[in-house]
């Protein structure tokens, strides 16, 4: 439930940008879903893994306003660009290239990926709330106390102090109560609420067609001696960001997981990477842009997810939503912040295992963390790490 509740954003947040691209958004909303339910379902079965799939941020809007607004390319190349991408994932996954990559970040490393993601999503967190905004001048600063500041501040104490007293549920709970003191401000000021992105639900039931994008996919660039460099460097682009985002989530949640043995392998990180890999290929053909493993996923795990029923639920809740979207859609970003500070936290606790000490293990783990966070990308920081 918790690990569904932090990532129902995307339910919303993935049409609104693909739309852009020319796409139906209502058709979105249910593709958007089908492709996270079948994501989930793959990794809770193949895999036995914690771990929920959707169409990924950044990604997306890599697709809509890089490729297709950008580059003037209709969205049916584009997600020919994503379905080639993971059918290439599936034959990296089934030859164990992308196994052996994740095997061999050495273990201070793995720690450094978990508490990177853990600065990373807090940092998310932050910005969602309003609390972290731009400077043109400093790049970032704090923002101006309001409505849905209090309202994160309360949901992350009502959090901590129930995670202080073991209460099962304490992520659940707090993202819950936000939500409600965010509907209730909406109630009685719906234009305040409105101005800091809060909305009552405008209904329960809603169901729309996806069969507008499914099976849109067209291989004519690919043929086209004049296009294919452009669906070349399409696809690279798609290829490196989802590689090493993937590699770095799983890493990452994995290890705070306690799913790392004792030479630093991760437990079924072969299967994991083949369910990411086929869930973004039926994505693909069910119209929507790179379906990958969710940081969120994290929120989850740490409120006691250790095997595959936790992806399978948030499968499931993911078919639930796309016929209740709009309850789902109306769930704030003050109210899933508090989770992803929290989570924040807990993820970076992972840092004291680091070797410090050891300069040469040190140093690359400290860019990784810097990196993550600093670059806005899992997949750049981690980069960044194993470079140096």
């Amino acid at each position: 439930l918790t690990t569904f509740l932090t990532m129902a954003y995307i339910i919303a947040v993935n049409p609104n940008i693909l739309s852009e691209a020319g796409m139906p958004a209502g058709a979105l909303v249910t593709s958007t879903c089908l492709g996270a339910a079948i994501g989930c379902f793959l990794m809770g079965l193949l895999a036995n893994m914690p771990f929920a799939l959707a169409s990924g941020m950044g990604l997306n809007a890599y697709f809509a306003y890089t490729v297709v607004i950008g580059m003037g390319v209709s969205w049916h190349i584009a997600l020919t660009a994503v379905f080639v991408e993971g059918i290439i994932f599936i034959i990296l996954s089934l030859f164990k290239v992308r196994e052996a990559v994740v095997n061999a970040i050495p273990k201070n490393l793995k720690l450094a990926v978990s508490g990177g993601i853990g600065l990373f999503i807090a940092f998310i967190g932050l910005k969602n709330c309003g609390l972290v905004v731009a400077n043109e001048s400093t790049l970032i600063e704090m923002g101006d106390f309001n409505i849905a500041i209090i309202i994160t501040c309360i949901g992350l104490v009502v959090t901590a102090v129930l995670s202080k007293k073991n209460v099962k549920g304490s992520i659940l709970i707090g993202i819950v109560i936000s939500s409600l003191l965010a509907w209730g401000f909406a109630l009685i000021s719906p234009e305040a609420a409105a101005n800091l992105g809060i909305y009552l639900p405008n209904g329960v039931f809603k169901f729309e067609s996806p069969l507008p994008i499914v099976n849109k996919l067209d291989f004519t660039y690919i043929t086209n001696p004049e296009t294919a460099f452009n669906f070349i460097t399409v696809l690279c682009t798609f290829l490196f960001v989802d590689f090493f985002d993937t590699v770095g989530t799983v890493v990452g949640v994995a290890s705070k997981a306690n799913m790392v043995d004792e030479d630093g392998k991760v437990e079924n990180v072969g299967r994991a990477l083949l369910s990411d890999a086929i869930a973004t290929t039926i994505g693909a053909w069910l119209g929507v842009s790179t379906v990958t493993t969710f940081v969120e996923s994290s929120t989850g795990v740490l409120e006691g997810g250790r095997t595959g029923y936790t992806a399978i639920t948030a499968g499931v809740l993911f078919l639930i939503a796309m016929f209740f979207s709009p309850i789902f859609i109306a769930i704030p970003s003050c109210a899933t912040a508090p989770a992803l500070i929290y989570v924040g936290y807990l993820m970076l606790t992972s840092v004291k295992e680091i070797e410090f000490e050891n300069i040469t293990e040190g140093v690359p783990a400290f860019i990784t963390i810097g990196g993550m966070a600093l670059t806005y990308s899992i997949g750049d920081g981690l980069t960044l790490g194993v470079l140096s």
